[in-house]
């Protein structure tokens, strides 16, 4: 490309001149290409350490002139061909105009100025195109690593960082590129080269240790293999990076959609060094996740900025330091000292924001203001002048829906006046409400008479629980009198704290929620801590009208709903009416339909009726989702893999907690058993209801650390029980019983029986335990672990969790196909990592068709992968032993059309082995029956409801299909089969034999048509040919041996046969033919096409809607599968070559090797191609 115009001061060390005039010379880098010798090692060695440009661009074009030293570098490339297209272009244009100037000055302002005329223009012609954000020195990085792995420009490289990577003992100094798909390295010390490509998606375990072998080194497992580096700059930031490129890769495993770059980023800046855009988004997006996941905000919240400040706490009469976060719909703040305050301010809420006077006491403050007349003074900020605008600036964004009757108000100042209120109103931005579900029409009762849900039923105002409690006696016993001085605590709360969301998070809320919230304020406290209040309040409506469009569509989530509604806490009385179970019914069904994803898991049922019991029905809906979407991620798909990771984290919790235990369990095999159902309940099943509904309490506020805390005291309490366990149910009976009698000594409603204890409870029931005190001893021994430390656990179980379900459906395909192929395990295993990979590469390198479209988590394993034709045919080409040249993607078509029974355009694996057993390990019989059937017309039928009502009585009567049901071959359809075998023998040892074989059975066969038509209609007559097919995708090639070879049989024979055919020749060209646009695999034979004199590589049968005279098929000619068997079985040739068995180990070896991408060794030819461009 051409470059601006750079001083070189050195021409000749480490560069060779291979071209020269008097004013250009073309130099190559040492090292590059062809020789080099020691020097050229060594410069190779240089520029990969030092992280040379000259690595990218081996080629340069300098600007001399005869009186001066300093040379000018004007164009550098990748290749030989694109810096010789540079020289001839110079040559041509600059070269006889330089020549007359006297001055060398003047020649070489001129030529800078011509060059730098050329990049202003190209910049101008690609100002349409989407503008580059990476800086030069980064897009050299990414050039490089496509040049040197074969990348194509959709792999996007994130970042790149020198390091040393071990190979043996002895580590090699290079690069390790990071990008959205792989990891790759690359080192070149002294002539010994080391490439290295590993897809995260293989990653099995990525781990940062240090070791007297590997200091400070990152360790990267596959199921095969380990790799280390070292010797970082920055070692936490690659590993950093590196478990988010893992984590996109297993998502990518679970949903099978691909990266996409956050495009709302905010632009930077300045074009920072060495860090890409990608880098930048990865970043941003781990940062919205720790904020998101701190304040428990929706998924869609983006982190703007945060920066350090003081915040005035009245209820402690102090300042407290802390940090200040600002997003598009809040404003949050966190103490540096863990639990001492934390707040969430949304920006529905605010009123006010307003500068205060700084003081040397209170130094730049800011005040907000909330509707609920609550005001919280931030001060010690930095650049108060940029806050304040910035809040100001997502007030007039806030949609109006939010904010009722009242306008937010953002006011820019140092004090508050009427006059300044009035100027500063904000305006509301249309756009931002637009995104938010519109409302439920407001009406009276009965306006929403005929609605599933509305605001006259006795759920939509109230939760089960109070519902059947407010005929009841007022209760004046010693319980009552408890639970009435909690909610005097919590109203003293409220009054020093506030209340609502805005309300003062302090160690204080948390020693009030481990006693026990009180059942009036549970709903509410509820929603609150779970941040489902931010959500509800931002879409109003929403539930309702979900319901609505849920209601009465049926799917395999509703029909397991109601399977389930009756199993949902049978044993309390809300649900033993129609009212609760229609509540249920409704949350569930609303939820599935909202999240098709999730759809309706078990054990889902049992939490919704907890929640439905303390909240309106719209308050469960959005606590499921907060507890679906965000607390427990993960936990209720398809595969459950959320409570699989954590129960891999609780027993790491346990190796390091409890060591002993964690031995004799493991030996057990009871750690996997027991707690599955613990995390998917949250002890809701496993525990009375009056304790468990505690542990939910706490799980609210704390998270998840609360559930792992509890579970690990379960285990302490029972050590000395479990320990002298001799097998698995001996130790789940002792672990059961414990459960069952958790009780909660200061519940003030009645006993609610707990259908676990009622069959388990032996003679002597085991001593009660109170809750309170199981939950203080929790805190008191595991009080200890950290979210950040569990996120990090999971992290790392993830990634086993989820390649070990693929390893088991792997198992689970090659089980399934074991009795339907003859492939063996180990080839059907490497067959499906293969069709796997191909799915998966489509998945981020593009695809004529969506992830989506072509993976379906439902199905069954078999069937959940597919690939559309272009995939097919990638896989046909690499694996499939019947090869034809130019002919192979029309018989990869063929047999995509005829393995796709359903006619959706996608192929499963099980199809796709099907074909390929047929064409490796099949008879002369079956091989020749698939062959013959590629080549009938396809079967084209109206699909109604009596189509599928034969199809399944097909089905039902499991006929074996014999040779006598193939329908006979008509004219057309056997030349193009003579076709498809001319092109397989190409490549065959025995080619010449083959050919003369097959000319020898075309010729017969042929002639059986012509008898068989005396027989059936005494002559033949001729008729147009039909009409072309237009979807078969490419015309066929008809192969055939080298002219010039001496020894190539002439192909007389099968001329003569395909005259016999009363195809006469016509004068064409072959250019004619190239050019038809409606070429097909049944298309017509033209004339000019099958001159026998002109039959060589080139000559291709084609068709259109009119043929030329003279031309045209005999419509009473035909042929039987048994008459081709017959003719084919006279021939020795083919019938040694059909009967033989195909080994598919070396073609997936050769397509792994293609896989593994390798490093493009540059040539030094005059026409060297790359692939890449600058």
């Amino acid at each position: 490309m051409w470059i601006h115009p750079e001083e070189v001061l050195l021409a000749g060390p480490l560069w060779v001149s291979e071209r020269a005039n008097p004013f250009f010379i073309l130099q190559r880098r040492r090292g590059h290409g062809r020789g080099g010798g020691l020097s050229g090692l060594l410069v190779g060695t240089l520029d990969v350490v030092l992280d040379s440009s000259a690595r990218v661009a081996p080629y340069r074009i300098l600007l001399q002139t005869a009186d001066s030293q300093v040379f000018w570098s004007v164009a550098c490339g990748s290749s030989r061909k694109e810096i010789t297209e540079h020289w001839d272009w110079l040559e041509a244009n600059l070269l006889q105009t330089v020549s007359i100037f006297d001055n060398d000055q003047d020649v070489t302002t001129f030529v800078k100025g011509k060059i730098l005329g050329i990049i202003a223009e190209e910049k101008r012609l690609q100002q349409g195109e989407e503008p580059e954000e990476d800086c030069g020195k980064f897009r050299e990085a990414e050039l490089k690593m496509r040049r040197l792995f074969g990348m194509p420009e959709e792999e996007k490289l994130v970042n790149y960082y020198s390091c040393s990577f071990w190979k043996g003992r002895v580590p090699r100094q290079g690069w390790l590129y990071l990008s959205i798909n792989h990891l790759c390295f690359y080192s070149f010390l002294l002539g010994k080269e080391v490439t290295l490509v590993v897809q995260w998606s293989e990653v099995t375990r990525l781990e940062k240790n240090a070791t007297l072998v590997f200091p400070e080194s990152v360790r990267v497992s596959t199921r095969h293999s380990e790799h280390f580096f070292s010797m970082f700059i920055n070692i936490n930031d690659t590993f950093r990076l590196m478990e988010q490129l893992a984590n996109i890769a297993m998502r990518q495993l679970l949903d099978n959609e691909a990266f996409a770059a956050d495009r709302s980023l905010p632009k930077a800046c300045k074009t920072l060094r060495n860090v890409s855009a990608l880098k930048r988004d990865l970043d941003a997006r781990a940062k919205n996740e720790r904020y998101r996941a701190m304040f428990r905000l929706t998924q869609d919240e983006r982190l703007d900025g945060h920066t350090d400040c003081t915040l005035w706490t009245p209820f402690a009469k102090m300042h407290v330091v802390g940090q200040l976060f600002i997003s598009n719909n809040y404003v949050c703040f966190n103490s540096r000292e863990e639990d001492l305050c934390q707040l969430i301010i949304p920006l529905r809420e605010v009123s006010i924001v307003e500068k205060a006077d700084s003081s040397s006491v209170l130094p730049c403050p800011v005040s907000i203001s909330t509707k609920n007349k609550m005001n919280f003074l931030f001060a010690n900020l930095r650049d108060r002048d940029f806050l304040v605008q910035r809040i100001s600036d997502f007030l007039q964004r806030t949609p109006d829906s939010c904010w009722g009757d009242s306008s937010p108000l953002a006011l820019i100042g140092h004090s508050v006046s009427s006059d300044m209120l009035t100027e500063s109103c904000c305006v509301v931005c249309p756009q931002a409400s637009s995104s938010v579900p519109s409302p439920s029409s407001a009406g009276s009762d009965s306006t929403h008479r005929g609605r599933h849900f509305h605001p006259g039923l006795p759920t939509a105002s109230q939760g089960l629980l109070q519902l059947y409690q407010q005929d009841a006696p007022e209760d004046l016993g010693p319980k009552a009198m408890k639970e009435k001085m909690k909610e005097e605590a919590w109203n003293i709360h409220f009054s020093e704290f506030g209340r609502g969301v805005c309300m003062y998070r302090t160690s204080r809320t948390r020693e009030l929620v481990l006693n026990g919230i009180p059942e009036c304020l549970r709903g509410e406290l509820w929603l609150l801590f779970s941040g489902a209040q931010n959500e509800m309040a931002s879409h109003p409506g929403y539930y309702g009208d979900l319901v609505e469009t849920a209601m009465g569509v049926c799917s395999l989530a509703t029909e397991e709903i109601e399977r389930d509604l009756h199993r949902s806490m049978p044993e309390h009385r809300a649900f033993q009416n129609a009212t609760g179970i229609a509540a249920l019914r409704r949350v569930l069904t609303a939820y599935a339909h909202r999240n098709p994803g999730i759809g309706y898991c078990q054990a889902m049922n049992i939490v919704t009726s907890v929640l439905l019991l303390y909240c309106p029905e719209e308050e469960a809906f959005w606590l499921l989702v907060a507890l679906c979407e965000r607390m427990l991620p993960d936990y209720y798909n398809t595969r459950v893999v959320g409570a699989l990771v954590d129960q891999g984290v609780f027993e790491d919790l346990t190796q390091g907690f409890l060591p002993l235990l964690y031995e004799h369990m493991q030996q057990l095999g009871v750690i996997s058993t027991i707690s599955l159902s613990w995390f998917l309940t949250l002890f809701l099943s496993v525990m009375p209801f009056d304790s468990a509904v505690l542990l939910v309490d706490c799980f609210f506020y704390e998270g998840i650390k609360l559930i792992f805390q509890v579970a690990l005291a379960v285990l302490h309490d029972n050590m000395d029980a479990l320990l002298s366990c001799s097998d698995e149910g001996e130790a789940m009976t002792i672990l059961g019983r414990y459960l069952d009698n958790v009780v909660n000594k200061q519940t003030v409603a009645p006993p609610i029986p707990h259908l676990h204890a009622l069959l388990t409870s032996g003679d002597s029931p085991p001593p009660e335990i109170d809750v309170f005190d199981l939950i203080k001893s929790s805190y008191e021994r595991f009080g200890s672990l950290r979210s950040d430390v569990i996120e990090q656990m999971r992290f790392k179980q993830r990634l086993k969790v989820i390649q070990s379900l693929e390893d088991t459906a792997k198992r689970s395909v090659v089980r399934a196909m074991m009795t339907e192929s003859a492939f063996s395990i180990e080839e059907l295993e490497e067959l499906y990592c293969l069709f796997k990979a191909q799915h998966m590469t489509s998945c981020y390198w593009g695809s004529s068709s969506s992830a989506a479209e072509r993976h379906d988590p439902s199905l069954p394993y078999l069937e959940q992968y597919r690939i559309d034709p272009a995939q097919f045919l990638q896989l046909f080409t690499a694996l499939a032993p019947w090869l034809c040249g130019g002919h192979t993607p029309s018989l990869a078509a063929r047999l995509f059309r005829l393995l796709d029974q359903n006619q959706d355009g996608l192929v499963n694996f099980k199809e796709f082995i099907t074909g390929l057993s047929g064409m490796c390990h099949g008879d002369m019989t079956e091989k020749l029956k698939l062959l013959y059937k590629l080549h009938l017309p396809p079967d084209v039928q109206v699909k109604d409801y009596r189509y599928y009502l034969r199809m399944w009585a097909k089905e039902k009567e499991q006929k074996t299909e014999t040779i006598k049901d193939l329908p006979r071959m008509n004219q057309e359809q056997f030349i193009e089969l003579c076709k498809t075998l001319y092109n397989m023998f190409s490549e065959e040892r025995e080619e010449q034999q083959l050919y003369h074989a097959i000319a020898t059975v075309a010729s017969l066969l042929l002639r059986i048509g012509e008898v068989g038509k005396k027989f059936n209609n005494g002559g033949g007559r001729k008729t147009e040919a039909p009409p072309t097919d237009t979807q078969s995708p490419s015309p066929v090639d008809l192969q055939a041996p080298p002219p010039d070879d001496p020894e190539a049989p002439p192909p007389d024979a099968l001329c003569r046969a395909l005259a016999e055919a009363q195809l006469e020749p016509a004068a064409g060209s072959d250019e004619e033919a190239r050019d038809d646009g409606s070429v097909s695999s049944y298309s017509v034979v033209s004339a000019s096409s099958l001159a026998c004199e002109d039959l060589a590589d080139d000559t291709v049968l084609v068709g259109g809607g009119q043929q030329r005279p003279g031309s045209g098929l005999d419509a009473d000619w035909s042929i039987s599968f048994e008459q081709v068997l017959a003719s084919l079985l006279t021939e020795p040739p083919l019938v040694d070559y059909f009967e033989k068995k195909t080994d598919v180990r070396d073609k997936m070896a050769a397509c792994n090797a293609k896989r593994a991408v390798q490093r493009q060794i540059s040539s030094a030819s005059e026409q060297e191609i790359t692939q890449h461009s600058t």
